[in-house]
């Protein structure tokens, strides 16, 4: 019951920040110092005896520390059965504790002194990071410590995992921009590689607990590491402490092998993913980019910030704002420090302008490659460039980071500034070179994700061969057989039904449920954006199954919001705005997530038990998981959610004080919502309106 509009307070509070009599100057009337120098800093750098190299570098502006090891390990070492593995053993490292300690009693020893401790693994590398205060370095150094050395991959932790990666596999076609995104990375970098494969329920199922073990075994010792540490320390001492903390991790393995190559080949060609629940189409455009270290990425990327980079690119000034058919477009020269990058174009543009906003975009490329950029063009680029550039070093610690990056890549360590060399040393000869040279309009992909029913043209009218993608997600596979799985066990499927009847009968019996037609709630909410709360009333009504209204009253004004599931608008302080895909499939899931509909028997939906009085429901509104309380009221519900930042994370709805609001339908009047591990929202309930007559025509009505 997570109210979905939330993912568009973020927008609104910013505009309506600013107040309305302030004055602001032309940005022609702006004047800004020459940037500093970069320095790049002289940390006191060692090797433990136990082969592990230490950079240490003092600050001690503010009583911190923050420190990482680095480690030589990354997804491109997935094996091909079991993609995913590097990246379940980045996550567990952290959340499966260690041998002495659970990963949730971590949690709440860190929490108490203001302290992180996170893990990860990366396409090429993998790291464990600490920060906190200067008076509890002891402490946290000796927790960091631990997770890096004696891992414990405890079972749930890595269960956890596994049924949030399905879970984000179940939605993975959701939202049309992720899917553009992903097609067009795996079909230009080729799906059959590590660069560009897609991991599916079958690779899933083939990982197990041991192979995160193994995993950490292989590539998680001392000579493959590298630490930093930056803050408030005496790094003499700090040297001594880490000798003596480190002593006992002894363990070996052969030198890490070099990252597998990419050696894939252009596709060329337009591809479509056909998506009916959309009004715009999402689409990118390019092909495979280069590394940071070749002689042209200097004037290729001067090259790309004419062509795509903010409201000054040639792609913005004639796509959006002059012929206005794009809602957003952007791109750039990708490159990478050991694996080549992507040349890409992307944005979102009218359903009815999509062949015409493509066309026009491979025009302004074909301009840039046949004729020479003025003075003006170059001199801004250049300037944004480098501008962009130093905020890699703006703090003493971010530069160090920046310096070990090199080194572990085996760049040398002065490439920054022959970097800014270069691009300072970049003319309109360059960027007409570089263009003509490497934008091969012949090696173009283009993937577009929307309706072609709507597109007016016909992307045949581009004269260039259409693909239409296939975006089934296929069915599980055993580890050992080709043939389709199950995906759970008749016995887990029994059981899961049998909890799923205890829910119904609880919240009030299967007739009382089948009854509920519309439904109105009314709450007093308090959100956590950061270090400050957000008081906000909101009511909800909605006419069952497909029809959701919201109205929120909020400190700097109302937002309204109505949806039928395929379309949508918002009216608030910047007017009315049409839903966008992630919000309407968050709504989806909110309508299908209501007591009266989660439990109910459907085409499609299974209840799987997991353990205890836990069992997992997948339907339309995604995959969730519940757990009872004694008397078989949902008290906890577990599902992937968009948040406000547009990422994907687990969400968590904690139920308590059931009533009978009547009839005998029970629901709760108290609920916390958790996102990522962190209180996001408390919600009280004022009132529920159960079959008051709500007509899905007067919740579609927009305010006059």
């Amino acid at each position: 019951m997570r109210p979905f509009v939330l993912v568009l307070l973020a927008s609104a509070i910013l505009a309506t920040a600013q107040p309305a009599a302030t004055i602001i100057p032309s940005y022609k009337q702006l004047k800004y110092p020459p940037l500093k120098p970069v320095q790049i800093p002289e940390p006191a750098t060692f090797t433990l005896p136990n082969g592990m190299k230490v950079y240490l570098l003092e600050n001690h502006e503010l009583p911190l520390l923050s420190g990482s090891a680095l480690i030589r390990t990354g997804n491109l070492f997935d094996p091909a059965d079991k993609r995913g593995l590097a990246d379940f053993t980045g996550q567990v490292l952290r959340s499966g504790g260690t041998k002495s300690k659970t990963g949730d009693a971590i949690d709440i020893e860190l929490e108490n002194i203001a302290a992180s401790v996170e893990s990860q693994i990366g396409e090429s590398s993998g790291s464990v990071s600490f920060s906190c205060l200067k008076e509890n370095a002891a402490q946290v150094l000796a927790i960091f410590k631990d997770v890096l050395t004696n891992p414990e991959f405890r079972q749930d932790k890595f269960d956890l995992a596994v049924q949030q990666e399905k879970s984000a596999i179940s939605r993975r076609n959701d939202d049309p921009g992720d899917i553009a995104q992903r097609e067009f990375s795996s079909i230009v970098y080729g799906r059959n590689n590590p660069y560009g494969w897609t991991i599916e329920y079958e690779h899933v199922d083939r990982i197990k607990r041991e192979d995160l073990q193994a995993f950490y075994k292989r590539y998680y010792f001392p000579k493959n590491a590298r630490l930093t540490i930056y803050g408030d320390f005496n790094a003499t001492e700090m040297r001594a402490s880490l000798e003596k903390l480190f002593a006992n991790w002894t363990v070996d393995q052969p030198a890490v092998p070099p990252f597998p190559a990419w050696t894939g080949k252009p596709e060329p060609g337009v591809f479509l993913a056909e998506k009916d629940d959309t009004t715009q189409t999402f689409f990118y455009l390019g092909h495979i980019g280069g590394l940071l270290n070749d002689k042209d990425y200097p004037a290729l990327e001067v090259a790309a910030n004419i062509l795509a980079s903010g409201f000054s690119s040639r792609l913005m000034a004639t796509v959006r704002t002059k012929l206005g058919y794009a809602y957003n477009i952007g791109g750039g020269w990708g490159a990478g420090f050991n694996s080549p990058g992507l040349f890409q174009i992307a944005g979102s543009t009218k359903s009815n302008t999509t062949v015409d906003t493509i066309r026009v975009t491979k025009e302004e490329i074909e301009k840039l490659r046949t004729t020479a950029v003025s003075d003006a063009e170059l001199q801004t680029a250049k300037d944004g460039v480098l501008n962009s550039f130093v905020f890699n070093f703006d703090r003493p610690s971010k530069t160090l980071n920046r310096v070990v990056l090199y080194e572990y890549f085996g760049y040398p360590k002065d490439f920054m500034f022959q970097y800014q060399k270069a691009i300072a040393a970049v003319t309109k000869a360059d960027v007409l070179r570089v263009a003509k040279e490497h934008w091969k309009s012949s090696d173009f992909t283009i993937v577009a994700v929307g309706n072609p029913k709507e597109f007016g043209t016909p992307l045949e009218d581009l004269k260039i061969p259409v693909t239409k993608l296939d975006l089934t997600i296929p069915e599980p596979k055993s580890a050992t057989s080709s043939a389709p799985a199950p995906v759970a066990s008749e016995e887990a499927l029994e059981k899961g039904q049998a909890l799923a009847a205890k829910a119904v009968q609880a919240l009030g019996g299967l007739k009382v449920l089948q009854a509920v037609q519309d439904l109105q709630i009314d709450r007093d909410m308090e959100l956590q954006t950061g270090a400050s709360t957000i008081k906000l009333k909101q009511t909800t009504q909605m006419v069952l199954p497909n029809h959701l209204r919201q109205e929120q009253i909020l400190p700097f004004g109302k937002l309204q919001v109505y949806t039928d599931l395929k379309t949508g608008w918002m009216l608030g302080p910047q007017g009315n705005i049409p839903l966008q895909p992630a919000v309407l499939q968050q709504a989806r899931g909110e309508l299908a997530r209501i007591p009266a509909l989660l439990f109910l028997p459907g085409e499609g939906k299974k209840f799987q038990a997991l353990s205890g009085d836990s069992f997992q429901v997948t339907g339309p509104g995604g995959t969730s998981t519940v757990t009872l309380d004694s008397n078989g009221l949902p008290k906890k519900l577990e599902y992937m959610s968009t948040a406000m930042a547009g990422a994907a994370s687990q969400t968590t709805e904690i139920y308590s004080d059931w009533r009978n609001v009547g009839g005998g339908l029970q629901l709760p009047f108290d609920i916390v919502i958790e996102q990522g591990g962190k209180k996001f929202a408390t919600i009280k309930v004022t009132s529920y309106k159960v079959n008051a007559g709500l007509k899905a025509e007067d919740l579609a009505q927009k305010p006059k």
